[in-house]
C-alpha cells in the first residue's frame, strides 16, 4: 500500500515507544510491556480522520477516533491515548489481559463505550458481528471474526487504507499461540485461509512491527502450522502412540530448548494440534 503524499508513515522499528503512523487513518502506540509473548509490547491502535500531522500538538484539536486494544493496566498509557484523540469507541480484539487490562482506566478518562466479540467484554454497547461496518468516526472500519488464537478473536480493516489490524491472529514476527481449549487449530487455519483470499492488505499486528502483506503472512503461517502438524504425525507414528499420547511428555521433548516463560503457551498450542488430529480421526485422544 502506498502512503498518501500528505503525510509520512513512521518506520516500523522506532527507537522508543512513540506514536507510529501507519496509514492515513491509523496509528499505534506500543505499551511498555515487552516480553517473550508480547514482543516489544502491545500495540494500541487509533482509527479516525487523523489529519496530516499526528499526534496533535498541545492545544490543537484532537481527532475523534476508535481505540483498538488499550493494552494491559497502565494508567500513563491510557492518559497518552486520551491526550492524543477524542475517544469515540473502545474495541478489543480478544479477551486476553494484555489487550483489555487498560479498558477501565481509559473508560474512566473518556466515558467511551466498549465493544468486543464477547458480550462479557462489552460496556454500554452490543457485541461485534462478523462483516459489520463501524462508522463512529467517519471512517468505514470492517469487522472480521477471526477465531483460532481465541474463540473471540476479531480483526479490523480499513479498506480505503489497505490495512488490517489483526490482534494476536497475526503477529509482527513469529507465530501466535493457540490458547487451547478456547483456541482451536482448525478455526485458525480457516481464518488464515479467509484472510489469504483478501489480497492487498498490509498487516498491523497486535504485537511487533507492522508492514507484512496479508497474503504473504497467511502463506507463512499456514506453511508453519501444516509443517508442525506433519512433524507431529511423524513423531506419533515413530513412537507407535496414536491412542492416548501425553501432551506434557511430548512438550517436554519438542520444546526442550524453548525458554521457560513460553513453555506453557507452547504446550497449549501442542494440545490444540493434538485436538485437531483427534477431531479428524487420526488419534483416539490424548492426555495432559
Amino acid at each position: 500500500m502506498s502512503a498518501s503524499s500528505s503525510f509520512e508513515t513512521t518506520p516500523s522499528h522506532p527507537d522508543s515507544h512513540e506514536w507510529i503512523r501507519t496509514s492515513r487513518h491509523t496509528a499505534y502506540l506500543t505499551v511498555e510491556n515487552p516480553s517473550a509473548m508480547t514482543l516489544e509490547g502491545t500495540n494500541t491502535y487509533v482509527i479516525g480522520e487523523l489529519g496530516d500531522h499526528f499526534p496533535p500538538m498541545p492545544g490543537e484539536p484532537k481527532p475523534r477516533a476508535v481505540v483498538l486494544d488499550p493494552g494491559p493496566e497502565a494508567a500513563p498509557h491510557a492518559r497518552r491515548i486520551a491526550d492524543a484523540v477524542d475517544v469515540a469507541l473502545i474495541v478489543v480484539t480478544h479477551h486476553h489481559e494484555d489487550h483489555t487490562g487498560n479498558v477501565a482506566a481509559l473508560r474512566e478518562l473518556t466515558g467511551a463505550r466498549v465493544r468486543a466479540w464477547d458480550q462479557d467484554q462489552c460496556h454500554g454497547a452490543l457485541p461485534l458481528e462478523d462483516e459489520e461496518v463501524i462508522n463512529d468516526v467517519g471512517v468505514e472500519i470492517s469487522v472480521w471474526h477471526a477465531p483460532g488464537h481465541t474463540s473471540d478473536s476479531i480483526a479490523l480493516s480499513v479498506f480505503d487504507d489497505g490495512v488490517i489490524m489483526t490482534g494476536d491472529t497475526i503477529l509482527g514476527r513469529g507465530t501466535t499461540m493457540l490458547d487451547y481449549p478456547d483456541g482451536d487449530l482448525e478455526d485458525y487455519l480457516d481464518t488464515l485461509r479467509v484472510f489469504k483470499d483478501e489480497p492487498g492488505f498490509t498487516v498491523l499486528p497486535g504485537h511487533g512491527p507492522h508492514g507484512e502483506f496479508l497474503e504473504e503472512a497467511c502463506d507463512r503461517l499456514l506453511d508453519h502450522r501444516l509443517t508442525r502438524i506433519h512433524d507431529l504425525r511423524r513423531r506419533l507414528k515413530a513412537a507407535n502412540d496414536d491412542l492416548g499420547p501425553s501432551a506434557s511428555a511430548l512438550a517436554g521433548d519438542i520444546y526442550a530448548h524453548v525458554p521457560e516463560q513460553v513453555r506453557g503457551p507452547a504446550q497449549k498450542t501442542l494440545k490444540a494440534q493434538l485436538a485437531y488430529l483427534m477431531d479428524i480421526g487420526e488419534i483416539a485422544g490424548f492426555t495432559d
